[in-house]
């Protein structure tokens, strides 16, 4: 049988998921970056405690590609998958955008050198620090947080981009495990494994404080979540549907509120992080299980969100950069106009630097989404897959003068 890959399952409601939280990701940055916390006298008004953690909404994206890996590539096509067509589309889909953005950091910082050896930038020191060619060359083949090096590098975000697509490997290796045994309770298992497994080495193994692992073991941190994510979907298949439209609001609703609480709660009790896989997995299984529930689907639907999650990934892997010239502008407007804006009103000039930096961030990731992520991945899906037709080809039939020269005497 020819293999089947379909484009990921599109939920609504997990897409606007994952622009919220990638956005929550930005606005993490954005509060608690040591220059801007140094410059403005004041933290902008929505300093909260769930945005200071927000770190932790990382792994509700792996806990969500669990989900939709599961949903696209094991419910129906079991029986046909085939592990490099699947590759092919997972690196086409991580792929342009990151190296689009890697090689953005190399010339900003190429430029930052020469205008430091120009004097017209000062205090700068003209050298690559840890963005350096070994690290960038790891950023190429997507191994910078796999263990070789300690710390991140370029452009910052993408650890969560390395790990992932390891992941994904590993997924693919466990579905082509079942297959083997025509079973899937074999790929379930295995699931099962790897994500209690990964987490019990996390904890008592390496005794990690918290769930905050990138460079330093990155690799379990995404195998526990995204393999809850797959899990998940198998729960959800056996969750009773007769359940009234009232009460699968009030369940998606109080798993939404238990998320933004363990949240919250990280900054005060970092071991809390260590829940938080499992309080996404219900939260999002809740949402898969209960597409027509009240209140949290149909908020969830609307365009705005359903606008930012399409765009989410270049939210995620754009603001980095985007930061990082709202650091420079903020160094060139000075601490003069900053203090004079906040003797009008606290934490205006924080709040105004939050808002102008998230407006830039949702510009420059609307382009790279239409001109970047979406020709590009065809571009590469298009490329391997005509490499692959062209390796098994059938020859040309040779020219009846080249026959009669084969034949001989």
């Amino acid at each position: 049988m020819q293999p089947v890959h379909r484009e990921k399952a599109h939920v609504l409601p997990l897409d606007s998921i994952r622009g919220i939280a990638a956005i929550s990701v930005v606005i993490h940055h954005l509060i608690l970056m040591p220059t801007f916390l140094a410059a403005f006298p004041h933290n902008a008004w929505i300093n909260w405690s769930f945005f200071r953690s927000a770190w932790l909404l990382v792994d509700l994206f792996f806990v969500l590609s669990g989900i939709v890996m599961s949903l696209s590539y094991v419910r129906g096509e079991f029986g046909r998958f085939s592990l490099r067509e699947f590759m092919v589309r997972r690196l086409a889909r991580v792929y342009p955008l990151h190296i689009v953005m890697l090689f953005a950091s190399l010339l900003f910082r190429l430029l930052r050198i020469g205008l430091v050896m120009a004097g017209v930038v000062v205090a700068v020191p003209a050298a690559f620090e840890v963005n350096n060619a070994y690290s960038f060359v790891l950023n190429l083949f997507l191994l910078h947080s796999m263990g070789p090096i300690d710390y991140l590098s370029w452009n910052a975000p993408s650890w969560s981009i390395s790990v992932e697509f390891y992941t994904y490997l590993v997924f693919g290796l466990v579905v082509l495990f079942a297959q083997r045994f025509r079973s899937l309770r074999y790929f379930y298992l295995g699931a099962l494994l790897l994500a209690v497994g990964s987490w019990l080495v996390i904890v008592f193994v390496l005794q990690k404080k918290s769930l905050g692992l990138q460079t330093d073991f990155g690799i379990l941190r995404c195998f526990t979540s995204f393999f809850l994510g797959v899990l998940t979907v198998r729960v959800v298949e056996g969750l009773p549907r007769r359940i009234g439209p009232a009460l699968q609001g009030a369940l998606q609703f109080a798993a939404m509120v238990a998320s933004v609480v363990v949240v919250s709660l990280v900054e005060a009790y970092p071991a809390i992080s260590f829940a938080a896989p499992l309080t996404f997995a219900i939260f999002l299984g809740s949402l898969l299980a209960f597409p027509d529930a009240v209140l949290v689907p149909r908020m969830l639907v609307a365009k705005p969100l359903v606008w930012l999650g399409r765009r989410s990934y270049s939210v995620y892997m754009v603001h980095a950069l985007v930061v990082l010239f709202a650091e420079y502008f903020v160094r060139a407007v000075g601490p003069r106009v900053i203090h004079a804006l906040d003797s009008i009103c606290a934490g205006l000039p924080a709040t105004l630097n939050l808002v102008a930096s998230l407006a830039a961030v949702l510009v420059v990731s609307h382009f790279t989404y239409l001109y970047v992520e979406i020709p590009g991945g065809k571009y590469m899906r298009d490329l391997l897959s005509r490499r692959r037709r062209d390796e098994f080809a059938t020859p040309p039939a040779p020219s009846g003068a080249a026959v009669e020269l084969r034949r001989g005497p």
